[in-house]
Formats: structure tokens, sequence, C-alpha cells
């Protein structure tokens, strides 16, 4: 059996063709919306975040024999628990991780190490900042830019009521709010662009799969200066970026080949 940590699009599709090899598969996502791209695919699914020790003790329970990590790039707390419960419980770890996009060294582009960089670098270029960063870390960016007469903070983020709920609470106004859930085409960037007469984009490294390419070629070819926030330093040990190389590692542990005869579950971690 295979514990396997997604939360990107591409993980269930690996989650699918470990599937097809045989092995049973167990997902589990944070949300219901996640869940039911999962469910509609033909995944079992369950929800909710895992502490490393709620990691621990499902792996004990269901028998599992490796950890597959296709959780998010950006997801470190997803990646720590899981790493540290495949050291708890003796199993081997295996990272699968989109290739990450080569921009070349364009005058519009700033890239980053962390969201409090972003904010710090979007305060000094002013004017309307478009955040897709995503809901998590937020109030990086009120703190640092709401208030202030130079700059109009516009945030885009998936439309749940707790997300609406801390934009709120953050002083986030209704007009400055995005809730709408992607992929986003190139011409759907441009529109929302021009339409908030954006100056600056706030963006994560995350990989082709999440559009991150369209959306920063898209704001650069407008004219648009873009923070990327590059991915975080992480040593995961083995790291694939291929769906290949994570079935011949499966392929290779004792417990789990035999085509039919294996097992496989899939847990995946959004975040």
């Amino acid at each position: 059996m295979i514990f396997m940590l997604c939360g990107t699009s591409d993980a269930r599709e690996l989650a699918l063709q470990i599937q097809s090899r045989g092995y049973r598969v167990l997902t589990s996502v944070v949300t219901e919306s996640a869940a039911a791209s999962l469910r509609t695919a033909g995944l079992e699914v369950r929800i909710g975040r895992l502490t490393a020790a709620d990691m621990t003790a499902l792996i004990k329970e269901m028998g599992v024999r490796a950890i597959v990590d296709a959780s998010h790039p950006f997801a470190e707390e997803a990646h720590a628990n899981a790493m540290e419960a495949a050291r708890e419980c003796g199993l081997p770890y295996i990272r699968f991780e989109r290739a990450g996009l080569v921009y070349d060294d364009h005058p519009l582009l700033h890239v980053v190490a962390s969201y409090e960089e972003a904010a710090d670098t979007a305060l000094s270029l002013k004017g309307s900042v478009m955040l897709t960063t995503g809901s998590k870390t937020l109030e990086i960016f009120t703190e640092r830019l709401l208030g202030n007469p130079d700059i109009r903070l516009v945030a885009r983020m998936l439309p749940r009521m707790d997300n609406m709920e801390k934009c709120s609470r953050l002083g986030m106004e209704q007009k400055n709010i995005i809730a709408m859930q992607g992929p986003f085409s190139r011409e759907l960037n441009e529109a929302l662009y021009k339409h908030f007469g954006t100056t600056v984009m706030v963006t994560k490294e995350s990989g082709r799969t999440g559009a991150v390419d369209e959306k920063v070629q898209a704001a650069l070819e407008a004219g648009i200066r873009v923070v990327l926030i590059s991915r975080p330093e992480v040593d995961f040990g083995t790291v694939h970026d291929q769906f290949e190389g994570i079935l011949e590692e499966l392929g290779r542990i004792p417990d789990l080949s035999g085509g039919t005869g294996g097992e496989a579950a899939s847990l995946s971690v959004s975040g």
C-alpha cells in the first residue's frame, strides 16, 4: 500500500496511473471541491489536513509500505509532516514535483525568496497590485500594503466562504476581491489585468501545470511588473518530475511489486 500526498492537478493523473497498475488508491484532500474532482475520476477520497502524528497513525492503520509526496511545491507543512511520518515508520519517501519554469532575465520580472520579500517589493513598486498567491498568506500583504494611498490591493482566490470571511476580517474591500476557480486562460488573465488596471502582479512559481507561465507571460507582455516567489528550498531526497520515475521507484519496492497483487493508497493534501 502506498500513501500519497497530492495537491495539484497533475497529482490526480499520477494517482490514476498508480491505480491502473493494480494498486489500491486512497486520496485525501483539504477541500470538498478538490475531493469532488477525485471522486469523479473513480478515486477514494478523505478530506481534511493531517499532522505528522495523524499521518503516522493512518500509515500504521492502512499498512502503508511507501509514501509518495505529490503535494503543491509551496505546501511546506505537508512536506515536513510526510517526511517525519516516513522517518517514524521507516518507509521510503518519494517526491513528485513538476519541473520548474525557466524565465529570461526580463526587466519587469522580480524574483524573490519569500512572501514577505514579495510584499516589500510590491510596496516599493506601488500602483495596482494583484495578488494571485491565495488566501493563506494574505495577511502578510494586507499588513504592508493596505491603507497605502499609492497602492490598490486586489486579491484573487478560491470562492470559498472562509476566504471571503478572511478578506473581510483583514479589511479587503469587496470591489478588490476576485473570487474565482481556475485554471485561468491567457485571455481571462489579460481581461482581469485590464479591468483592475494592474501594474504589479504577485504570484508563486509552481510549475507549468499550474499555468504560472500563462499568467506571467500575459502580465509581462502587457508591461506589468511581476513579483515571482521562488519555490522553497527543501531537501526531499529522491525527486522525480515525470510520472514514469515515480512508477519505476514503486516497482522496485518488493511489497508493492507483482501487478494486481499490490495495493496502493494515495493521500492527497493540498496546501
